[in-house]
């Protein structure tokens, strides 16, 4: 293929690509949209502003490590006896109902418009600010079997908002190990050991990771060890949600 037939097709590719953002765009900003909870209207975003009103948000009182509840907002128990290696973590809900299907809908269905509305949420709550923004990174395998990396769409949006540099390729995902979900708390360290690799020199900066959901903090932990090899002096986790002790 010669240079010039190259560059026509690189001009379609890019005029296709436009017209499918422009269509996405009207579909989701202009055309009437029903409540993925009770299905009332709900303008141009996928929840009504009253099931958005009752979201599980997190109360200000919480462990300003882990996020758990604490009565007086104090440092709780487990941080205390065995801190992590994560400075703190700012979450927007607890992961309950009924986040809880919003999250799985974004993240099994696909539907990306939620992507917005979480980080959103995420981002009123953020008292704290980074020198540069990390996804949490997914595994190739995972990567092409969803087809999105959901924790990357949260962090292009929080970026957008907040002004906060993103880097997308920072860290890899370098070992497809059973997903956290399926084991038992108390086999999630040891499942995500030596998952993480960090290409970048993070000499000197705060970094935030972004995520969906913590549940025990596993993940989160073992990507902050080879951020701190890497040279990060604090490292915040962003996360949509935490899950709470039952």
């Amino acid at each position: 293929m010669s240079f010039e037939s190259s560059a026509i097709v690189r001009q379609l590719s890019n005029c296709s690509r436009l017209l499918l953002n422009n269509c996405l765009y009207f579909a989701q900003h202009v055309l009437p949209q029903q409540c993925l909870l009770c299905t009332a209207p709900a303008a141009a975003k996928p929840v009504c502003t009253d099931c958005y009103a009752r979201l599980p948000w997190l109360t200000a009182a919480r462990c300003p490590q882990c996020a758990l509840p604490t009565g007086d907002g104090s440092f709780c128990g487990a941080c205390l006896s065995h801190p992590p290696r994560f400075d703190g973590v700012s979450a927007a809900f607890a992961y309950a109902w009924p986040l809880a299907p919003l999250i799985h809908h974004y993240k099994y269905a696909g539907n990306l418009a939620l992507a917005h509305l979480l980080a959103q949420a995420l981002s009123e709550r953020l008292t704290e600010c980074a020198d540069l923004i990390i996804p949490m990174p997914l595994s190739p395998q995972r990567l092409r079997h969803r087809g999105f990396n959901q924790a990357l769409e949260i962090a292009r949006v929080v970026s957008r908002l907040t002004g906060m540099p993103l880097a997308a390729s920072a860290c890899r995902r370098v070992c497809d190990s059973t997903p956290q979900a399926a084991l038992p708390w108390k086999e999630r360290a040891k499942n995500i050991r030596g998952a993480f690799v960090c290409d970048a020199d993070l000499s000197g900066m705060r970094v935030a990771v972004i995520d969906d959901v913590m549940t025990t903090g596993a993940t989160l932990n073992e990507l902050a060890r080879n951020l701190h090899k890497a040279g990060a002096v604090e490292i915040q986790g962003w996360m949509i949600a935490r899950t709470l002790p039952r």
